[in-house]
């Protein structure tokens, strides 16, 4: 038998209780679904990267990705509502950042997944 199809062979029930005991509640994997969405998209990834090097404002991002200001805007404020990307004034100029470590840390293993 190759180990997918489990037609006679039962159910392993120490298994199946196991994992039932520890899996999250819909809502929770559904919210980890909505955070690994916010990667899923290539200018967002950029953006991600660039901000990983340290703050950055919109114009100095846009210039870098070689993008328009708006569409960085845009692709941020998915960012700060998924509460990856935060903000701060200085004047009149709006800086990025990530919010913390743990963005930094999904992005880097995803990196280290894809070049392994």
């Amino acid at each position: 038998m190759d180990g997918h199809n489990c037609g006679n062979c039962g159910v392993d029930r120490e298994t199946v209780d196991r994992v039932s005991k520890i899996m999250p509640d819909e809502p929770v994997l559904y919210d980890c679904a909505e955070l690994l969405k916010m990667f899923g998209d290539s200018t967002r990834i950029r953006i991600i990267f660039v901000l990983c090097q340290g703050e950055m404002c919109v114009c100095d991002i846009a210039n870098m990705l070689n993008m328009t200001q708006s569409a960085i805007s845009h692709q941020l404020r998915i960012l700060k509502q998924a509460r990856l990307v935060s903000a701060r004034r200085d004047g009149k100029t709006i800086y990025y950042s990530l919010c913390d470590d743990h963005v930094k840390t999904i992005f880097y293993h995803a990196m280290e997944h894809v070049m392994e």
